[in-house]
């Protein structure tokens, strides 16, 4: 998918490194990249960006695919909000990475937790201790800042509303180049997509499949009435749905066979696509927009 605030085109489909053993992040990524991936969403937060760096090093060594042929993305952590902070933390993120530029770099959520070395800093009655100095506009100047010094080729966020987006986008000196969200036929976000679309913004969706949480997307009985009738499964459904309405999206398939499903999907019939659009289910499986704290990534603690 390629937006004028694009340098380069983002491939629909993503593989998301959310993967908290170490060995298996190696793994997958090398499933990944060999059964088609392009794009590999990371970030500072998973704690796993040397094995993501590592995995991509020797893929595309073993594959022969040129660097420029692949698209990754990281995350600006919440405890790097201030402007200061932020080139620090990118360096880190590329050298971890083993890459000498970020094709897409995304501040994690819109808040700013207490800045430090301590990923989920808390209070001694176990409430996150937030930074009410930086605004997300003063985060977003680093971010800039980045674009121009050349190693940053398209700057966005994640785990954001419309309400925070919109002030943001029209005081931004470089606009966003993508949104990364939660998004799914639960969870359509249509206003968002909507104002993303006539803007030139990605509107990049995660958790497709809602987080596989059952009972949830992958049973529910209209996409399991389309799946049989397109003799598809549930899963490829979903993610046929999602890039039809014009999103790109990430899923994190563990085998190489669940890589290869992924790619294995088709345009859905008007009136199968449309039956999916009307699923009246209305579900978050994620709260990290409310709070900034991450539903699915468990707690370090030291």
């Amino acid at each position: 998918m390629k937006t004028e605030n694009n340098y380069l085109p983002m491939p629909a489909l993503g593989f998301g490194t959310l993967i908290p053993d170490a060995a298996e992040t190696i793994k997958a990524t090398r499933n990944a990249l060999e059964a088609g991936f392009r794009h590999f969403d990371c970030a500072e937060r998973y704690r796993n960006e040397s094995e993501v760096g590592e995995a991509l090093q020797a893929g595309l060594a073993a594959e022969g695919i040129a660097r420029e042929d692949i698209y990754i993305t990281t995350k600006l952590w919440n405890t790097n909000h201030r402007p200061e902070r932020v080139e620090a933390a990118f360096e880190g993120s590329l050298k971890r990475l083993r890459t000498d530029y970020l094709d897409l770099y995304l501040i994690h959520t819109p808040f700013a937790f207490q800045p430090g070395e301590e990923q989920d800093p808390r209070d001694e009655n176990g409430e996150v201790i937030y930074d009410k100095e930086t605004t997300l506009l003063d985060t977003w100047r680093g971010m800039e800042n980045l674009v121009d010094g050349g190693k940053c080729r398209a700057i966005g966020l994640s785990d954001i509303g419309l309400d925070e987006l919109r002030p943001l986008y029209e005081s931004a000196r470089i606009k966003p180049a993508a949104v990364q969200i939660e998004s799914h036929p639960y969870l359509p976000e249509t206003e968002l997509l909507e104002f993303c679309k006539e803007r030139g913004i990605i509107f990049l969706a995660f958790a497709p499949l809602g987080h596989g949480i059952k009972p949830g997307l992958l049973e529910d009985p209209v996409v399991l009435a389309v799946a049989e009738r397109v003799g598809k499964t549930p899963a490829q459904v979903l993610l046929a749905w999602a890039v039809q309405r014009g999103t790109a999206l990430l899923t994190t398939p563990k085998t190489m066979a669940r890589a290869k499903e992924n790619f294995d999907i088709s345009p859905l019939p008007q009136d199968l696509f449309d039956e999916i659009n009307n699923i009246q289910t209305r579900q978050r499986f994620n709260a990290v927009v409310k709070t900034g704290v991450p539903g699915f990534i468990a707690r370090v603690t030291e």
